[in-house]
């Protein structure tokens, strides 16, 4: 039998102990201090999960069992396979064009003084919740010009290459010696060199008119030409002014397009003057004066950023000018962790910026842009507030995607089982995309 001696003697086994955490922390204590994060856990995530998992398999009521006929309307219903081909779009385009954004942003401010404020500024939108961001992007994208920046830069680019009209609401009066032609107005008979011809218009209003416009006068006839005035026909007043004839507060179309037209074809063409007279050369005798559409062709209004076909577009961009800063961020701190002495190298033997950029830094950097991508892929496969908040009513169902498809079943359709079979439906969507992150996250950690 041993002694007490020959038990404490050395090489002896020491007596077992209560094994404690790596802090030293028993692991009851531990234990009871998880409990309360685990019950709120419990609470917050895996019941509703379970609940919401449980009430896919019921009818509307929730006291009949449905089997999987809840699924099968997210396949068969037209509003949630809108919803899931937008989700598609989404998950391709929205992270791929803020990662890229990203990169180009954080390799390109390591080479300005000011790239600190730059990355300051491109990570601000972050700062301010989906449901701004929905509300300025909502007022950015709005049609008036007046309003919509992105309008206003729009018809501010194309006004600049394609002058819109100034008389797009001008037509003929009554006993107008014109008529509708392709558009614009014709004179019903051909004209006469020596004899001066009048083209009256109305319908613009007096404030519309060009700045430039005076009183229209009336043409004096002129040998072996074509003259005549095109005039707003209009004095304010009952019973005032003479139809058919240029009067004292009355003025001119200037650069108002005439044409001369013989057999289909135009033989001359000309502009009126700030009084409306016009002038055409000889062989104008003999042709039909012709007011092409272009003299009455609407102001450019912009584009349409909300209606059906440019909406989720729209709702994209709005998203990519939120996350772009986040993957920037995120790129930049991989970048500064990249080997200077690689890219170093890289330009020693001959490789451009461009080679260097493409075969040294993206490679090393894929890791992270892995990482972002995914991130952002799992935050848009649960995009919900800007599209509620930027796209309007008459375009909501043309922009819908499975989150607020699922908040439109559960709380607009009272449709709870429906909606439950699209949580799961998401769920599943997201789970293999985290578990790609967490894998690949694992993997740099073992490095």
């Amino acid at each position: 039998m041993a002694t007490p001696a020959a038990a404490g003697a050395p090489g002896a086994p020491a007596p077992p102990r209560s094994r404690k955490s790596v802090t030293g922390t028993r692991k009851t204590v531990a234990a009871l201090f998880l409990l309360p994060a685990l019950v709120l856990l419990g609470a917050l995530v895996v019941y509703p999960i379970g609940y919401s998992l449980v009430r896919s398999f019921y009818d509307q009521s929730g006291d009949g069992f449905a089997g999987v006929d809840n699924y099968k309307a997210l396949f068969t219903d037209d509003g949630i396979r809108t919803a899931l081909k937008n989700n598609i779009i989404w998950v391709v385009f929205a992270p791929t064009v803020a990662t890229a954004l990203g990169l180009i942003f954080a390799v390109l401010t390591e080479r300005v003084r000011w790239g600190t404020a730059f990355k300051l500024v491109v990570f601000m939108p972050m700062a301010i919740s989906m449901l701004a961001a929905g509300i300025i992007f909502r007022l950015v994208y709005d049609q008036d010009p007046d309003k919509g920046v992105a309008n206003a830069v729009w018809v501010g680019v194309h006004d600049t290459f394609a002058q819109a009209s100034a008389f797009p609401k001008a037509h003929p009066g009554r006993d107008s010696p014109l008529r509708a032609d392709q558009g614009g107005f014709i004179t019903r008979t051909p004209v006469r060199a020596g004899t001066p011809v009048a083209l009256p218009l109305v319908g613009v209003a007096p404030d519309q008119m060009p700045d430039d416009a005076k009183k229209a006068v009336r043409a004096q006839p002129e040998d072996g030409k074509v003259t005549g005035t095109t005039w707003q026909d209009f004095t304010r007043g009952k019973g005032v002014g003479t139809l058919g004839a240029p009067d004292p507060s009355e003025v001119g179309y200037p650069g108002m397009r005439i044409e001369a037209v013989k057999d289909g074809k135009v033989v001359a063409s000309t502009k009126a003057a700030a009084d409306g007279t016009f002038s055409l050369p000889a062989k104008a005798d003999g042709a039909q004066l012709r007011l092409p559409a272009s003299n009455f062709k609407e102001a450019y209004n912009g584009l349409d950023w909300l209606g059906p076909s440019l909406v989720t577009p729209s709702i994209i961009g709005s998203y990519i000018w939120m996350w772009a800063g986040f993957a920037m961020v995120l790129i930049a701190a991989g970048l500064a962790g990249v080997p200077r002495e690689l890219l170093e190298a890289a330009r020693v033997d001959g490789a451009s910026e461009w080679q260097v950029f493409r075969r040294v830094t993206v490679p090393l950097l894929a890791p992270v842009l892995a990482v972002v991508t995914v991130t952002l892929m799992i935050n848009v496969l649960k995009v919900f507030d800007l599209v509620f908040i930027i796209a309007p009513g008459s375009s909501q169902d043309d922009a819908n995607v499975l989150a607020l498809e699922l908040y439109r079943k559960g709380f607009s359709e009272d449709q709870p089982g429906i909606a439950s079979a699209i949580a799961v439906f998401l769920l599943l969507l997201v789970i293999p995309v985290m578990w790609f992150n967490v894998r690949r996250l694992r993997r740099e950690v073992r490095r």
